[in-house]
């Protein structure tokens, strides 16, 4: 049996209220909210005494989901926020947008900064990377001549 489709992307965040807003306003919509805790929650992650509070956000095209998680107890285990783009381990999310210039202007009040400049790849993307909440790292791509 080969994967039947990715469910979700998740990222642990500390502020999860900003973290939801920046995630709207980039254009995905908050499907849920809830507190998750309990032995099968313990089971799962292997984090006895587990309590987080979860996100679900869900892509405009209904095809992708994004779970942020704010962890009550244990305490976080490591902070790979800052990370450079050539970090083992989680590097990015990456969204399709339609108006690179205007979802980077929507972005801004939010606390996104461009990790270094908007590049054009050949006549395809113009793209980039920035730090979102808490320095997650996000890529954006524009499409050209669609």
């Amino acid at each position: 049996m080969t994967v039947k489709r990715m469910d979700n992307v998740g990222i642990v965040v500390e502020n999860l209220d900003a973290a939801i807003d920046f995630f709207t306003e980039l254009g995905l919509s908050l499907e849920g909210r809830a507190p998750i805790a309990g032995d099968w929650a313990e089971g799962v992650t292997g984090l006895p005494g587990m309590r987080v509070e979860i996100a679900m956000m869900r892509t405009p095209d209904g095809h992708g989901r994004l779970e942020l998680s704010r962890f009550d107890a244990p305490p976080i285990a490591a902070d790979h926020r800052r990370a450079p783009v050539n970090a083992l381990g989680y590097l990015r999310v990456m969204f399709a947008v339609d108006n690179l210039d205007d979802t980077l202007a929507r972005l801004a009040p939010h606390g996104a900064e461009v990790v270094d400049q908007v590049v054009q790849y050949q006549d395809a993307y113009r793209l980039c990377y920035i730090r979102g909440p808490e320095g997650i790292l996000i890529g954006l791509a524009e499409e050209l001549g669609k």
